[in-house]
């Protein structure tokens, strides 16, 4: 069912919520993503939870007329929808860029439990500064969004078995945003310290990551006290797309684990 609340700045939240259970699951997606990204999960869950797909501020079916893209921004996007659905235990499941929203989310949110992050943050002593971010990513985003799209971010974002149509979609959807707003939407991640974030955050976080780059325990131990890591194998930056099935079941796994 399609409803709808109000960020901190005004901006329309949308969401979807589904199933029933004590537990509530919030799905957020990464940069340019939707709920729909998640449709496999809430059907192979929603018997067992309380199930909640957003769209954050200038992503899916929600306002993107923000005037000042933050962090805090998104993660009060993720706290308008926690408090409207009503729930005394719920779990924050991000992905990509949304892993570090989650974590800022929660700071937010007193009945959030756990996080669960999808391919994300990795090594937490390892980020990209702004400026790399400029040179490398936005620079190329401005000069040509539809080559970088098309030929430059597959080689971070895809491997040989990701399949061809999980390609052409999320190449799809990218290319119906416009560069600037791309733009505008991903440059809180280089503009915020997470690591001071993730210093605060006291609930346990597993992660669900790709096998294509390394996880580094140690380094995120160091920030985030009550960390764990399982690998998913064959896949890139977007397992629950890519192989959902046995995605599924290690995201139940996770959760059960948390529970």
């Amino acid at each position: 069912m399609e409803k709808h609340t109000v960020s901190s700045d005004g901006q329309k939240i949308c969401y979807k919520e589904s199933g029933s259970g004590k537990t509530t699951l919030i799905f957020i997606h990464g940069w340019l993503g939707n709920t729909e990204w998640w449709d496999a999960q809430q059907k192979y869950l929603n018997s067992q939870y309380h199930i909640v797909l957003m769209d954050l501020a200038g992503h899916g079916k929600s306002d993107s007329s923000r005037k000042e893209w933050t962090s805090a921004g998104y993660a009060d996007d993720i706290k308008a929808v926690a408090d409207t659905v009503k729930s005394d235990a719920i779990i924050l499941i991000g992905h990509s860029m949304s892993g570090a929203y989650v974590l800022e989310a929660s700071l937010k949110i007193p009945k959030v439990k756990a996080l669960i992050l999808i391919d994300t943050l990795k090594n937490l002593d390892e980020a990209f500064t702004e400026q790399q971010a400029e040179e490398i990513l936005f620079t190329q985003y401005m000069t040509d969004f539809k080559y970088a799209v098309e030929n430059f971010l597959p080689q971070y974002l895809f491997v040989e078995q990701t399949p061809a149509n999980v390609k052409e979609r999320l190449q799809y959807e990218f290319l119906q945003n416009k560069p600037e707003l791309a733009i505008n939407l991903l440059r809180p991640l280089y503009k915020t310290d997470f690591n001071t974030i993730a210093k605060q955050v006291q609930i346990p976080v597993i992660a669900i990551n790709s096998d294509t780059s390394p996880t580094d325990l140690e380094a995120n131990r160091k920030y985030l006290k009550n960390y764990d890591y399982v690998i998913i194998e064959g896949v890139g930056h977007y397992p629950m797309l890519e192989k959902p099935d046995e995605f599924n079941v290690i995201l139940d796994g996770v959760i059960k684990r948390l529970t």
